[in-house]
């Protein structure tokens, strides 16, 4: 007697309803009409058991209160401990994400003339406002003040021990920048500078007016709201 286990059956898109496929709305109405889990559904193809790919999907971004800003950062190892995600999926949903993390900072072009901090924002918001620990940057700038490359100079909490004048002005001396923006992310949200923050910058400050090479500004990104250290006259 054959025994059909239907607890092995994996769950597909094609198991919804035609207006309910994600593939199928994303064609017809646009990729802006799907919700996230419909989009991370996609990159997956498939389910798991009873589960559909929908229903992983949002396995995925429960499993974290910041949802799928967590994704944004998530391991292999991370999101393979979700029933139904091994490491094809995982990896799957890995590189769509790096794919968008590039594509997002493919925007840097080497002729484009920073005038204003919102320059800097628009680059670097949609990538920063999600990094879970505090990134320290460097926007190098040539004489006209167009961006020469922005390089990552460490990554953690915020201090002085870590953002040493050396590492800084270190790479803006072998690319040739004439002047520098610092910039780096709150995960909090909240933009306001702190204490070590602005010492931090008047120390970089003072030891770029030795080198010669100016710090511009220092700006700070949270969730969709930043803070300029020139803007608010502290450098």
């Amino acid at each position: 007697m054959v025994v059909n286990n239907n607890s092995d059956k994996s769950y597909t898109i094609k198991d919804l309803p035609l207006y309910e496929r994600p593939r199928e709305k994303l064609i017809k109405y646009g990729v802006e009409s799907l919700s996230n889990a419909e989009l991370i559904a996609i990159i997956i193809r498939t389910g798991h058991n009873e589960d559909t790919a929908i229903d992983l999907a949002n396995r995925l971004l429960s499993m974290d209160s910041s949802g799928i800003r967590f994704l944004s950062q998530a391991t292999v190892e991370e999101l393979t401990n979700v029933k139904g995600i091994g490491y094809c999926k995982a990896s799957q949903i890995i590189a769509a994400i790096e794919l968008g993390k590039r594509i997002s900072s493919s925007g840097l072009g080497s002729k484009m003339k920073v005038d204003s901090p919102l320059i800097i924002v628009e680059l670097l918001m949609d990538e920063m406002k999600f990094l879970n620990k505090e990134h320290f940057r460097v926007v190098l700038l040539n004489t006209k003040n167009q961006i020469i490359s922005i390089e990552e100079i460490s990554v953690g909490n915020l201090n002085s021990s870590i953002v040493h004048p050396r590492e800084v002005f270190n790479i803006a001396i072998r690319r040739s920048a004439n002047s520098v923006i610092l910039v780096h992310n709150h995960p909090s949200g909240d933009s306001t500078p702190s204490t070590e923050d602005i010492n931090i910058t008047h120390r970089l400050v003072e030891a770029g007016n030795i080198i010669g090479i100016k710090v511009l500004d220092h700006i700070i990104i949270g969730d969709n709201n930043y803070t300029s250290f020139k803007q608010k006259k502290i450098i």
